[in-house]
Parts: structure tokens; sequence; C-alpha cells
């Protein structure tokens, strides 16, 4: 892990004190070849974070303990260097073929995203789309990339991990209630017995697999999928075979409005685990269903934002004290941004995520303690394509074990 920070730090002051030296090494549009049908593009960030765990004494400067900003990829979003090359190849008006390969932290790469693009019709403005596919649910999903955050963390309902998984199921509410957030690493005693991470409500690190069309129409902007996964477990391969549908419909009113709203239902349990219940149950019963509703407002030197997430997930019920279904988890996330001046700007996020309330043998409480998370930051243009962020998070948690952790955190972002 020290080998690794230190690599990070490298990465960071590579980028961050020599910009123009980077940008002379890197283009700073888009890469167009053969007479226009291939466009490349790539970009780079590099972020160190400092946290401090009030609960621990003598302990000022450090990682985040509580793993406040863990991912499912089972790293700090926060302690993070990825790189990531996109490529388009325009066939023809009706064709073209996208994808992505990105890595992390050195140890790890693969193609993020892999579809095709068809358009029937030429002149109109629809398209399906068939492989690894851009996220039809929520509005976050669509500006997860650092260039589009406008701030270094992530909304809670995309990153923060719940103690549920789809390959380990708690047996009674009083097995989960012992997992009140530990998302990081949980474990139950049906399915997949190892200590691995929770999922997410909806994952802003992974594409699902499967076809999307897309439509706009005036001041409407419309998206319908049918994919592997679920939003909490994208997946390529399937696990339980069903399918998750989802749509979303964004209007925009008047200029710098728009509002929009999201649906998504799936099976969410995975055939191993399923099979230690003994229960039989049919595909579409055991699901994530989630609702999403969004706003953004922007005016002048003005960006206001909102968005809130409802989740729903049904588990078999193995043992008494049996869960009470549906374990639902509501996020919600408002964000603002003002531009000082050209390339400098501040910003600042306020999230919540809470669950519905289960009852156990000794105790009664949510499903998962509850999280609030204040970031406070801004960001620099050093170059046109060269963005420096830094951030102060406040992450609380109603739980007994890290309740609180501080973190500081840096970034650069470069792209071409």
């Amino acid at each position: 892990m020290r080998r690794l920070s230190l690599r990070m730090l490298v990465a960071v002051a590579a980028l961050g004190v020599a910009p123009s030296a980077a940008a002379q090494i890197l283009p700073t549009e888009p890469m167009v070849l053969g007479n226009g049908r291939i466009t490349v593009g790539g970009e780079m960030a590099a972020t160190y974070s400092c946290a401090d765990d009030v609960d621990s004494v003598g302990r000022t400067c450090g990682e985040d303990t509580g793993f406040f900003n863990y991912t499912d990829y089972e790293r700090s979003a926060v302690r993070l260097f990825s790189a990531a090359l996109s490529a388009a190849f325009y066939a023809g008006s009706r064709l073209s073929l996208l994808g992505e390969v990105r890595t992390e932290n050195f140890q790890h790469t693969e193609a993020y995203a892999l579809f095709a693009r068809v358009r029937p019709w030429p002149e109109r403005p629809f398209d399906i789309q068939v492989g690894r596919i851009p996220p039809t649910f929520g509005a976050f999903s669509r500006r997860r990339y650092p260039t589009d955050n406008v701030l270094i963390g992530y909304p809670l309902a995309y990153q923060y991990l719940t103690s549920i998984r789809a390959d380990a199921l708690p047996a009674s509410a009083d097995e989960l209630l012992r997992m009140r957030g530990r998302g990081w690493l949980s474990n139950f005693s049906v399915g997949n017995r190892d200590p691995a991470n929770g999922v997410p409500l909806i994952s802003a690190f992974r594409w699902d697999t499967g076809i999307q069309a897309h439509t706009t129409v005036g001041w409407l902007d419309a998206a319908v999928s049918v994919t592997t996964g679920t939003l909490a477990n994208p997946r390529v391969s399937d696990d339980n075979s069903g399918k998750q549908i989802a749509m979303r419909v964004a209007v925009t009113p008047s200029v710098g409005l728009v509002i929009g709203g999201s649906a998504a239902r799936g099976p969410f349990v995975g055939r191993r685990a399923l099979q230690e219940t003994n229960i039989e149950a049919k595909t579409g019963s055991l699901t994530q269903t989630a609702l999403g509703a969004d706003v953004e407002y922007s005016r002048g030197h003005y960006l206001l934002r909102g968005e809130v997430v409802l989740s729903d997930w049904r588990l078999p019920v193995v043992d008494l004290p049996a869960l009470e279904l549906p374990l639902r988890a509501l996020s919600s996330s408002v964000e603002g941004r003002y531009r000082l001046r050209p390339g400098l700007y501040v910003a600042a996020r306020l999230d919540h995520l809470g669950f519905s309330t289960i009852v156990g043998t000794d105790q009664t409480d949510e499903w998962d303690a509850p999280v609030t998370r204040l970031e406070l930051g801004g960001g620099y243009s050093l170059l046109r394509n060269v963005v420096l962020k830094l951030s102060y998070q406040k992450n609380t948690r109603d739980a007994t074990r890290v309740s609180r952790v501080h973190v500081v955190a840096g970034q650069v972002v470069l792209w071409f």
C-alpha cells in the first residue's frame, strides 16, 4: 500500500507541477484518423487524500478507515489514479462502434465500454446501442467522469457500499443488523460465505451489458434499456436468468432547466445464493426496483442540481426473525457550482442516505447505518484541458465503528 501511495503521489506531482509538459506530450483535442472515420480520446486523473478519523486517538492523517469512499472495485475513490482511452469508429451514417479501455491504480485494466450504435434513420435523432452500454438510469451517471464531476467525491447513491450482496444473503433480520455500516466487507451465512464488499444503490464504476434505445424530440429526451445486471450489480455475464428494464425521461421546458425521471427493475439475487435457500422463487420476485428524480438549473455563473433515488430490494425470507421486505434505501443529493471567474469555481454537495427499519430479536433499527456527507471544494483550469481540484469532506455515519471521518483531497485531471 505504501508503494502504491508513492506511485500515486508521483502521478499527482507529474500532472500538477508540469501541466505544460503534459499538454505538449498529449494532444489537446481528440485525434481524428482515417479520413474522419476514427476518433480517439483519453483522460487521466490522479487523486490523493488525507483522512482524519476523529474516533481514533493520535491519528491525524492517513487512509479513510471508515471506508466512506470505497468503491465496488474495492478501491478508494479519493486515492485513485485512473487512465482511460476511448475510440469511435464510424462505419457509415447508420453504424458506429465505440469502446473505452480503463485502468485504475496501475493494477486493473478492462473494457469499461464496448458497444455498437445503430441509427436506422440517419436523418432522425434515434439510435440503438448494443453491448456494454452507457447507463440509462439517473443524472449523475452521465457525468461520473472526473472532467464532468464538479467535486472529487461521488454522490452516496452512486458510490457508498451498503451491506447487502447479490451472491450472499442474510438468513434473518438479526444477521443483517449485525452488518450495519460494514458494506466494504460484509459476510452472510447463505450463498458465498467469503467476506466481500456490498453494493451501492447504483454503481458509477461499471456499465451494464444489454441493448438501449434513445431518442430526442424537441424538448424531450428519452431512453429505455434491457440489461443483464441491475443498477447495483451491473454484469457482463448473467447470474440469475433475468433481465433488468430501465428507462429515463428528461425534459427541457426552458433554457438552462432540465427535469428528469428514471425507473428500473430487475432480478438481483444470484443463482448460487438462491439455490442454498431451498426456496422456490420466481426469477422476477427477488428484485431491485428503483425510482429516481433529478433537476438541474444553470444561469450565468450558477449551476444547481438535485437528485433523489429510492431503491427497494426483495430478498428470500430464510429464517426468523424474518426480514421486513422490501429493504429500502433513500438517497438525496443537492449540489451547486459558482464560477468566480473564467477557469476558477467553487462547489458544494450535501448528501444523505437512509434506510428502512427492520425488527430483530433484541434490536429494532434501520437495516444499514444512515450516512451524511458534506463536500466543499473548487477547481482551477491550469490549461484548457488540465484542471486542478481541491475538496474537503465531512462523513458521518450512525454506527458504533468509525462514525466520523474528515477527508481532504486533491485531484489533477487531464483529457484530450
